[in-house]
């Protein structure tokens, strides 16, 4: 029986294993000019102001619907380095591998952001790798760090919404997190589930190009919609009023949700993003986003107001009215 190939310790030594590592695996996706000195650090060119993410990518299972955990950690890092307005160029990457993980589980997840990194011209210029005992950590931990350069004089920014703003969403909610979940649980629905991980740099530069006074840009991960809505009201000291019915949520989700005893506002999205807006702009920016791949679904699903600051209000379906409250505790952990 032909051996598999691992992840040893030895690979984390720093010596000869390391470098074997790091060339046959991770130099053949990512390499470019930066990344093929091998220096300990980047030197980079950047003219400008800059944003800056950081974030830390464990998701269980690794490999779900629609993505994994390297594409994943790809889009998230450059998702929230867009979300500021700004044009995401350099990435730094560091890997966290348990003893015995299958080299080629590694070698897929590398290829796969390989081909996220050829959607746009974003590079990743310098990053580690540690090897751990198995059992200290789940298969594979990946940490990102973006930084952008910043397309706009005035970026948007959570504390910027403003009585009277519409709020729009770019497309359907909670795709993400029930992708994942039913890939974890060994679920099947009628329809299939897929994740709706993406770039989205491609689209918001194509919205801040036509509607560049935006107030706030905010991708609804973890917590999803609900929670998201909730940080930006907070920040803004603003109250803001969603429609229910005006959320897309595809058919597929609502139906596994409603099964789950889930509320897909909660639930994780990776390539979707809230835009706040002023009211007489709205319309322009709703073309905009739903002449794009990425924005077809896109829905004006409500505005903000000065009455009660931080609150997040939900007009029910049946007319009734209740508060959208931030996420209490993990309702799905290990998703992005």
């Amino acid at each position: 029986m032909k051996h598999e190939a691992r992840v040893l310790l030895d690979h984390g030594s720093g010596g000869r294993a390391s470098l074997r590592l790091i060339q046959n695996i991770f130099l053949s996706c990512f390499g470019n000019s930066i990344l093929d000195s091998l220096d300990d650090a980047a030197v980079l060119e950047i003219e400008g102001r800059l944003a800056m993410s950081t974030d830390t990518f464990t998701v269980d299972p690794p490999f779900f619907p629609g993505g994994d955990i390297g594409s994943l950690a790809v889009h998230g890092t450059s998702n929230d380095v867009s979300m500021l307005g700004a044009e995401p160029l350099y990435l730094s990457c560091a890997f966290v591998l348990e003893e015995g993980l299958p080299l080629a589980t590694l070698e897929a997840v590398v290829a796969s952001m390989g081909r996220s990194l050829k959607e746009t011209s974003l590079r990743i210029v310098t990053g580690d790798t540690k090897v751990v005992p198995k059992g200290a950590v789940d298969k594979l931990f990946i940490n990102t760090t973006g930084i952008g350069r910043l397309l706009v004089e005035n970026p948007p920014r959570g504390r910027r919404a403003e009585a009277g703003d519409a709020i729009l969403i770019s497309g359907t909610v909670g795709d993400h997190g029930l992708a994942v979940l039913s890939k974890r649980e060994g679920m099947q629905f009628d329809s299939p589930i897929i994740s709706d991980s993406a770039m989205l740099h491609p689209l918001v530069l194509s919205l801040l190009q036509a509607v560049p006074d935006i107030n706030v840009l905010r991708d609804p991960t973890r917590g999803g919609l609900a929670t998201t809505l909730n940080e930006i009201a907070q920040q803004s000291a603003q109250e803001f009023v969603i429609r229910e019915e005006a959320i897309p949520i595809q058919g597929a989700v609502a139906e596994g949700c409603s099964f789950l005893g889930l509320d897909p506002l909660y639930l994780a999205n990776e390539g979707k993003f809230l835009c706040i807006l002023p009211q007489s702009k709205a319309r322009q920016a709703l073309d905009v986003l739903q002449a794009h791949p990425l924005g077809r679904s896109a829905q004006c699903i409500g505005e903000v107001r000065s009455g009660h600051p931080g609150r997040v209000v939900l007009q029910t379906e049946f007319g009734g009215e209740r508060f959208l409250r931030m996420l209490e505790g993990e309702q799905m952990p290990r998703i992005c």
